[in-house]
């Protein structure tokens, strides 16, 4: 039990941290808006114009596989391990946005991110590797709104990091 508080503890510290720039308002716009990109707008996006651009339907079939199957487990992690969101487990804390549901482990967004972004870098190549700094910027701009601990984050990119290998 000693690891696991330890853990929760490091979660806090850096939850806090990454809360304090939550006082400029440009800064929480811009968040919000890279937070607004993962919330599955980009996944349907994306394999639609790399399907077009390629004249070929294959990667946008992968994609809607690869998210037929992270979509469920996400949905199935969450509800079996009800970890509470950072406001109902910090006292005096409130987060900046409406999560989309109760629980937070795994980050639903991040998880979904990391792997969009692998089917591009599959699909695309090197060329696209920027595309993992946009993930990542969903997956902090989820903990400096508030809804995730930054364990959420970071079980959801190593989710959709792993998911990818088991479809490409």
């Amino acid at each position: 039990m000693t690891v696991l508080n330890d853990m929760y503890q490091y979660d806090l510290r850096i939850l806090r941290w990454c809360v304090k720039s939550r006082y400029h308002q440009k800064f929480i716009s811009c968040v919000r808006a890279v937070s607004r990109t993962g919330d599955g707008y980009m996944q349907v996006l994306l394999p639609v114009l790399i399907a077009i651009g390629s004249q070929s339907v294959n990667f946008f079939l992968l994609a809607l596989f690869a998210f037929a199957i992270e979509r469920p487990i996400y949905f199935i992690l969450k509800n079996i391990l009800k970890r509470r969101r950072p406001p109902d487990i910090v006292p005096n804390f409130s987060c900046l946005v409406q999560p989309s549901d109760k629980f937070s482990f795994p980050s639903g967004h991040t998880m979904a991110a990391f792997l969009l972004a692998g089917l591009v870098v599959s699909e695309l190549g090197l060329i696209a590797l920027p595309i993992y700094f946009w993930a990542s910027a969903v997956g902090a701009s989820r903990v400096i709104l508030g809804v995730h601990f930054p364990s959420d984050i970071l079980a959801g990119a190593t989710l959709g990091s792993v998911m990818l290998l088991g479809v490409i």
